[in-house]
């Protein structure tokens, strides 16, 4: 398995933050010059600058690089994240709507764990919206994550109790 995003503040670092503290493999494609909402991504997050790239094109590469994407949201989609999920329909790509008004964090990562099941994903993109556009995306996202990493391997991460 990997996870991929773009390292966006917000749901996309808490993707990467679960992956980096388990030992999963990560990545995926920034814009050029690492920009985030903050000025620049950290280094210790290893996604790749897209050359000459603005977030759509980050957004669409990862989309395509991916086997299917996860889409992290509170209430309505709308920003980045809507225009994630309309790539994936686009371009035909497997990907898994998680409202977290309407799921627990518990409930996102059985949906999530389904999803990567049902569709044999290795390469999973994450997406959701940014710091500023969703202030507990990031909490969200991180427990909802790091509850799927243990539900595909309760042995090697603990048993969450799913």
């Amino acid at each position: 398995m990997k996870i991929i995003s773009g390292a966006q503040t917000g749901v996309d670092r808490a993707a990467l933050d679960v992956a980096l503290k388990h030992g999963i493999d990560c990545g995926g494609w920034c814009p050029a010059g690492r920009l985030d909402e903050l000025g620049k991504i950290p280094d210790r997050y290893p996604v790749k600058e897209l050359e000459q790239g603005s977030f759509a094109d980050r957004t669409l590469q990862n989309v395509r690089d991916s086997d299917g994407t996860v889409a992290i949201y509170f209430g309505e989609l709308r920003g980045g994240t809507e225009h994630t999920v309309r790539y994936c329909l686009e371009q035909k790509r497997p990907h898994r709507l998680i409202d977290a008004a309407k799921l627990s964090a518990e409930d996102a990562a059985r949906a999530i764990g389904d999803f990567v099941r049902e569709h044999k994903i290795d390469i999973l993109n994450v997406a959701g919206p940014r710091q500023s556009e969703w202030a507990d995306g990031y909490g969200f996202g991180f427990r909802a994550l790091e509850l799927f990493v243990a539900y595909l391997d309760p042995v090697r991460y603990g048993n969450p109790a799913l």
